[in-house]
Parts: structure tokens; sequence; C-alpha cells
């Protein structure tokens, strides 16, 4: 009886790991997306500045 509740207890866990691994690669995605527009937009502010200077 005892071993049935640990295996419940292990079981959910690891659910609740997977959970918050799913999360973070999500929320690491979304910043990872968020840190690639801003480099671009800072590539694009660079060009237009060296356009303005030419």
């Amino acid at each position: 009886m005892f071993t049935m509740h640990e295996d419940l207890a292990r079981a959910q866990m690891s659910a609740r790991l997977g959970e918050a691994q799913q999360l973070r690669r999500g929320h690491q995605l979304a910043m990872a997306r968020r840190l690639s527009r801003k480099a671009e937009l800072a590539a694009q502010q660079a060009r237009l500045a060296l356009a303005r200077v030419i």
C-alpha cells in the first residue's frame, strides 16, 4: 500500500517537473525571439545612421 502511494507521488512529481521544463522552454523561446527582434532593430538603426552620414 505504501509503495503505491510512493509511486503515485513519484509520478506526480515527474509530471510537475515535465510541466516546469516545458514552461521554461517556452519562456526561453519567447526571450530569444524578443532579443532577436531587438538585434534586428538595432542593426536597422545602425544602417540608417550610416546612410545618413554618407
